[in-house]
């Protein structure tokens, strides 16, 4: 027999009967009945029920087991009685008697418990994360992450392209983050930094002729956390293709991520048509680039009916130039409780308050109520209506000014109203392209123009765009939006170097700073680099979507915390003295 299993704790069943096994695996949790220990022991495949009484000659060993000992026992497999049977294991049918029982790592007193469903805190999982790890919720996503991963490979293969790997040391490239660097020993005072991304080597790949590149890329960058954001490293499906048009890259890509969704996404609908939506229609609509599509609240514009009305605070703000008045519908939200609710949540994201109206039953027929309503009479509360689609028992809210001063707070309006009438559909996978993305914008004190958005996407209209209006100019570039997450975002890229030496120049950039920092792909491009074009999908985001769980760290095996801190392994360290003089780098301390 085998030195630690002849079988798996999820093996066996009732054809087993009468069997001499051995398991091996951890102990889940032991329970005394009236002398009788039942212990169910659990490895990665399942658990199995083993018993043990006074009979046997392995009773008093047994007894000294707790939680979390890691044992093999040798014992025959017995049927359970009819009515003890488990229907909910597939091991649910037998039991297996102890005979002889070995410990191979016993357990010290636990800081967490493995079995059941407790709630610890995040700093007390992370430091024991091992043990954490083994709880069934985190064995199930860390599984479903594999599985994703490596379904992600068949179907990119199976689409004709081929896995090539990327650097993991390179130099320092911008890519909107802070690049971690790293120093060199034998290059003293200067440093290599860990890839943002493989933006500039795939390019590469695509003007040496290869064609279909993608690679499972790991991805650095030193970022203030999010719950939906790892602060320092990530993994990333990335994939370029040569001789394509945005079109294509949507055509290869969505079957891909679509069929993720369909094989795990546990039975949820998952949406066949994917709009496409313009950055700017997105703003204006969702007040976020990244929407929910789950929730049908469409935002409007509706200056016109407050332009020269009762409402004051709105009639002057419309007199500056740049400003607007943007409606949220809210069906079935026509009561003033629901309103006042509202109002208070946009008190609390620092707003003065929401403007609002609701329709309701009157002494003749439907009538608008609130404030506004009042302010500014029955005939445009009417046409803002019929502007909506409202009716009887629906309300609508408005906020004004200068809309990027307000979109987000829109945005997370329209979120909560959504979620708190029930208007969004929680079954359902909507996934929708943002394209037409803005690649400068103005600072507003300044008045200098930067990039907005990727400097190496391809303007739309070439050299031809760059010639105008800066803040005209739109990029083929795109991002995937899923249930309110950015999944993968992309773009066609400049791959001429004298667009790109224009687009930059447009941001302050001289060429010989470009060729200084993108010297490697400048140089290329002058050697008939071909029109590419490609994307990244977030493979740690797409998990947590399938996982139905709200912070990246449930679907990532080994996750820093929230202040980027490694507190099993104690990262980030002090170096030593001598590692520091062979780098020929000195720490200075931190400003009091």
């Amino acid at each position: 027999m085998h030195a630690y299993r002849s079988h798996t704790c999820a093996d066996l069943t009732a054809a087993n009967v009468g069997e001499t096994v051995r398991l091996s695996g951890w102990v889940n949790r032991v329970r005394d009945h009236g002398g009788i220990l039942f212990i169910d022991l659990r490895d990665h495949y399942g658990i199995t029920q083993v018993l043990c009484d006074p009979d046997s000659p392995a009773f008093a060993d047994v007894e000294k087991v707790r939680s979390e000992y890691c044992i093999r026992i040798d014992g025959e497999v017995k049927a359970r009685d009819a009515a003890l049977v488990n229907p909910k294991l597939p091991t649910g049918e037998i039991e297996v008697f102890i005979r002889d029982i070995e410990v191979l790592g016993a357990a010290k007193e636990l800081p967490l418990m493995v079995f059941g469903d407790q709630e610890y805190p995040e700093e007390t999982r992370l430091k024991y994360r091992y043990l954490d790890l083994r709880r069934e919720a985190m064995q199930t996503n860390m599984k479903l992450r594999s599985d994703v991963v490596a379904s992600m490979r068949r179907r990119m293969w199976d689409k004709g392209f081929r896995e090539y790997q990327t650097p993991i040391i390179t130099a320092s490239s911008p890519e909107g983050a802070r690049d971690f660097l790293v120093p060199s020993r034998l290059h003293p005072g200067k440093f290599y930094a860990l890839p943002q991304a493989p933006q500039q080597f795939k390019q590469l790949i695509m003007v040496s002729g290869y064609d279909k590149y993608f690679q499972i890329a790991p991805c650095f960058r030193d970022e203030d956390p999010r719950a939906d954001r790892s602060p320092t490293d990530f993994y990333q499906l990335d994939l370029e293709m040569s001789f394509v048009t945005q079109q294509d890259v949507f055509d290869t890509i969505q079957p891909v991520i679509g069929g993720i969704f369909e094989e795990f996404g546990g039975g949820r609908k998952v949406d066949q048509t994917w709009e496409q939506i313009s950055y700017k229609d997105a703003a204006l609509w969702y007040g976020t680039d990244k929407p929910d599509l789950r929730n049908p609240i469409k935002m409007q514009v509706v200056s016109d009916h407050f332009r020269d009305s009762g409402f004051a605070i709105f009639a002057k703000l419309l007199e500056q130039d740049g400003t607007e008045i943007r409606a949220i519908p809210a069906p079935t939200g026509g009561s003033r409780k629901f309103c006042d609710r509202m109002n208070a949540f946009a008190q609390k994201e620092g707003l003065p308050g929401m403007g609002y109206i609701f329709w309701r039953e009157g002494d003749d027929g439907m009538e608008a109520a609130g404030p506004l309503a009042k302010n500014i009479g029955p005939e445009r509360t009417e046409a803002i209506r019929q502007q909506l689609g409202l009716g009887l028992g629906d309300a609508a809210f408005f906020l004004g000014g200068k809309p990027k001063t307000f979109e987000a707070v829109a945005g997370r309006a329209r979120t909560v109203i959504g979620d708190e009438l029930g208007l969004t559909d929680k079954d359902r996978f909507a996934f929708a392209w943002i394209v037409d993305f803005p690649i400068y914008e103005q600072d507003a004190e300044t008045g200098k123009i930067d990039f907005e958005h990727n400097p190496f996407s391809m303007p739309q209209g070439g050299m031809e765009a760059l010639q105008g209006d800066p803040l005209a100019v739109r990029g083929f570039q795109y991002d995937l939006a899923c249930n309110g997450y950015e999944l993968v975002s992309g773009a066609i890229r400049n791959h001429k170097p004298e667009i790109m030496f224009k687009a930059f120049e447009i941001a302050g950039y001289g060429e010989d700073e470009v060729r200084k920092r993108f010297g490697g792909m400048v140089n290329a491009f002058q050697y008939g680099a071909p029109p590419h074009g490609g994307c990244a999908a977030g493979i740690d985001r797409i998990v947590m979507l399938l996982a139905d769980a709200s912070n990246i760290r449930e679907v990532i095996m080994f996750p820093m915390n929230q202040r980027a801190e490694d507190l099993m392994m104690g990262a980030p360290s002090e170096p030593m003295n001598e590692q520091l003089r062979e780098l020929r780098l000195r720490v200075v301390p931190p400003e009091s």
